[in-house]
């Protein structure tokens, strides 16, 4: 992983101003993140130092030689499931409307990449919006130590993000298909360490629970067509007359191999998927999905980060966007 050198050249780490000013890094942490958990003097022989070494970030005073207010990153897991393009043209939106620049950075579903890369960023960009980290909560706070960090789709105590209540739209999907008359139900799960899919996964299972609903957990999948039409023989195999998919692209990729398996959607299978990207709606049959406002969760975020900036608030803030199922032609009632 090669960071551009201009930004990097930028920054130095809070540990080089600490040596300079014989101080601990903590402090100096707590100084730039926090100013009130530092005396005044302390403040202003800090921010003063690293100004003068060439720290630049948002949580310092501003400069009036800066000719940039500064770079958010936005980190994504991937850049192929739709739903995440939807959060970036609306992080990036809100980005440019604030007059900073952004830069957008794929994990490629690659847990050590994700970590070294939220570790690189946090050195070299003013703040960071991290869209369903599979990082644990330890490096996520370390990270947020060093630059302001908001979280998209994940909660982890002690630090502010935005959640999309997806869970609570797949509790009402599996309501639904038991309204429709489904008694046994497989739920295709998410990946490993994916914070989203055992929210999902709780939520479902509950609704299940207070429904009498024979529920049956089926594997563990990347979220790609090819997976989901992996899934596809799986499910099959449960005997469940309907399917809930932890998200679109697995639904989607699950709907062509049971055509080719010769289930029929509706009258053989319920199938529901979860965030309702572009192609959900015009995929054979039209899935019936929960839809998710990834644009403007990603709006919401940056709108998050950039408070902060101004605030130097960094306090725990979660905020809830609803989300809601939408029907369509891949759930029916259940048959035999």
């Amino acid at each position: 992983m090669v960071i551009p050198a201009r930004r990097v050249q930028r920054r130095v780490t809070l540990t080089e101003i600490a040596a300079a000013l014989d101080v601990a890094p903590s402090t100096v942490s707590r100084a730039l993140s926090n100013p009130s958990r530092v005396s005044p003097a302390m403040y202003e022989r800090i921010t003063s130092k690293a100004q003068a070494m060439g720290y630049v970030s948002a949580m310092l005073p501003s400069r009036d030689d800066r000719l940039a207010r500064g770079t958010i990153a936005l980190v994504l897991p991937n850049l192929t499931n739709p739903f995440n393009l939807d959060v970036m043209r609306g992080a990036q939106a809100q980005i440019r409307a604030a007059s900073y620049l952004h830069l957008v950075v794929s994990t490629e579903e690659s847990l050590p990449m994700e970590e070294q890369w939220l570790r690189e960023l946090a050195r070299t960009v003013d703040g960071i919006v991290v869209s369903s980290p599979r990082v644990d909560d330890e490096v996520l706070r370390a990270v947020s130590q060093t630059a302001p960090t908001v979280l998209l789709n994940r909660e982890a105590p002690g630090l502010s993000g935005v959640v999309i209540d997806t869970p609570d739209g797949l509790a009402q999907s599996l309501n639904y298909l038991h309204s429709l008359g489904h008694a046994r139900i497989a739920y295709v799960r998410g990946p490993h360490g994916s914070w989203t899919d055992k929210a999902r996964f709780a939520a479902i299972t509950e609704a299940a629970a207070a429904q009498g609903v024979d529920l049956v957990a089926v594997g563990r999948f990347q979220p790609t067509l090819a997976n989901g039409a992996a899934a596809a023989y799986a499910v099959v195999l449960t005997k469940a007359t309907a399917c809930i998919f932890f998200n679109d692209v697995l639904a989607i990729g699950a709907l062509s191999r049971f055509d080719r398996l010769g289930v029929a959607i509706p009258d053989d299978l319920s199938v529901v998927g979860c965030d309702d990207i572009f192609g959900s709606s015009f995929s054979h049959p039209p899935l019936t999905t929960v839809t998710s406002p990834g644009e403007s969760a990603g709006r919401a975020a940056v709108d998050l980060l950039i408070g902060r900036f101004a605030s130097r608030d960094r306090s725990e803030r979660v905020d809830h966007i609803s989300a809601h199922l939408t029907v369509r032609a891949s759930t029916g009632p259940a048959h035999g």
